[in-house]
């Protein structure tokens, strides 16, 4: 099988920080962009930050761009996402996925072939 399994999740408060994880199994993220989705409450999946395959290129949403940091290690063929100086509006789950091109492109959801469970952020006082 091919997953991805999100971990790192939590509570935390606002201003506070949380060390996402998407470990793959199965395969091997080394020719994989990988990007990372949020599904707040009643609203659509929206890409949040992508890396390219050997991590040389990374993308951010601008709601998060200068907070969030992508990061991967593909010897532990796991990216991560560090997240500092959270907000209440970063609440959502929190999914990886990979798509099979070098590079992000976008954040097609569709154009993304492996996805995780997901891990559900709560940022709350």
């Amino acid at each position: 099988q091919l997953q991805l399994v999100e971990s790192g999740g939590g509570l935390v408060q606002p201003g506070g920080s949380l060390r996402l994880s998407c470990a793959a199994s199965g395969f091997t993220l080394d020719y994989y962009a990988i990007g990372w989705f949020r599904q707040a409450p009643g609203k659509d999946r929206e890409g949040v930050s992508c890396i390219s395959g050997t991590g040389g290129s990374t993308n951010y949403a601008d709601s998060v761009k200068g907070r969030f940091t992508i990061s991967r290690d593909n010897a532990k063929n796991t990216v991560f996402l560090q997240m500092n100086s959270l907000k209440h509006e970063d609440t959502a789950v929190y999914y990886c996925a990979a798509r099979s091109t070098y590079y992000c492109f976008g954040y097609q959801p569709n154009k993304y072939n492996h996805w995780g469970q997901g891990t559900p952020v709560t940022v709350s006082s």
